[in-house]
């Protein structure tokens, strides 16, 4: 049997079918009962939107491409479920790639994988630089997760360094002294981990305490493992902290580790944050305090934001969201966070 079309459905309701295309994309002018009477007639001859000829009569393929660094980082796995999600409601299908925070995967996803199979492309970059951002003629639009590298380019993020500063400020307000940063970085720079060393440092000097760099211990990935290691190795070199500020959960969960191993109390010794509020964090021995971004938002800006830069580059699509208003001038949009306190700063009883 044939696959219904719009003019079978206008047939079989009576109407036009410029009035099934209007009850289709759900335009406020038409009647309820005629709005009714097409819904019947889809549902009765099973028709369903050609989504793809759609796309393809704009110019698009309805796919966008997710770019993070690591999939199997939980941070990034829940932020593609949302990512997932908000690009469902626009009739948009999602490929994930993984990076591997390389700079030439990122450029080759910059570029579009050499392809035409991508609208737009979300990308979290941890390897590119600003230069690699400027000259993008002929590119796919592109969103930015994470630090802010280049201002021609749409951008979300939560505030790092406020988040950061206001994490150690609760440290400090706790009578933590000797605070470290596991994951910080101890040089200029525009990514994340600067980002949030900057937040740590400058809650020290708030409450006049020394900056000490010997505090902000580097690692090598920002994985449970790294995390354990950097603080094991403390620990045997005769460090005593009373707070740690992991940069991510991952780093605070193998910190967690460490601290067990060596006989320190979370949190009476030591009291320990993360960032990312993962799920992870919440079922630890202790649960873990944590800054929790707001992941749905960050999803749902990032697809809006997408969505409007493919819609300027091709037209507005009369299935979609979007408003097809024109180019616009790249915006840098901050969403929210929040301080979530649990056992590893606040003993029991905190969830």
């Amino acid at each position: 049997m044939a696959r219904p079309r719009i003019k079978d459905v206008a047939r079989h309701a009576g109407v036009s079918e410029k009035t099934v295309s209007n009850v289709i994309n759900d335009y406020a002018h038409v009647s309820d009962r005629t709005r009714r009477v097409v819904r019947d007639s889809i549902e009765q001859l099973g028709y369903r939107v050609n989504l793809a000829g759609r796309h393809l009569r704009k110019g698009r393929t309805g796919i966008i491409a997710l770019v993070v660094p690591e999939l199997d980082i939980p941070y990034f796995a829940e932020l593609a479920r949302h990512v997932i999600r908000e690009a469902e409601e626009r009739s948009l299908t999602v490929l994930i790639h993984q990076s591997g925070a390389d700079r030439a995967h990122e450029l080759a996803a910059l570029a579009g994988f050499g392809s035409t199979f991508v609208d737009g492309i979300i990308l979290s970059p941890l390897a590119l630089t600003a230069d690699d951002l400027r000259d993008r003629s002929g590119f796919p639009p592109t969103v930015l997760l994470g630090e802010l590298l280049e201002e021609g380019a749409d951008h979300v993020a939560i505030d790092n360094e406020g988040a950061a500063r206001e994490a150690t400020r609760h440290l400090i307000g706790q009578g933590r002294r000797t605070i470290l940063a596991v994951g910080g970085v101890d040089a200029p720079g525009l990514g994340t981990a600067e980002a949030r060393t900057r937040g740590y440092r400058a809650a020290l000097e708030e409450a006049g305490l020394p900056y000490d760099p010997s505090l902000v211990v580097p690692v090598d990935s920002f994985r449970m493992p790294a995390g354990a290691r950097a603080v094991a190795r403390l620990l045997r070199e005769g460090a005593r902290p009373d707070a740690l500020l992991c940069l991510n959960d991952q780093l605070a969960l193998g910190a967690l580790r460490a601290l067990h191993e060596h006989g320190a109390e979370v949190p009476s010794d030591v009291a320990v944050v993360g960032f990312d509020d993962v799920e992870g964090g919440r079922f630890s021995v202790p649960t873990l305090s944590t800054v929790a971004p707001d992941k749905a938002a960050v999803a749902k800006v990032a697809v809006e934001l997408l969505q409007r830069r493919i819609e300027d580059a091709t037209g507005p699509d009369d299935v979609g969201a979007g408003t097809g208003s024109g180019a616009q001038s790249p915006e840098d949009r901050i969403v929210a966070h929040r301080l979530v306190l649990r056992e590893s700063t606040e003993g029991h009883g905190r969830r």
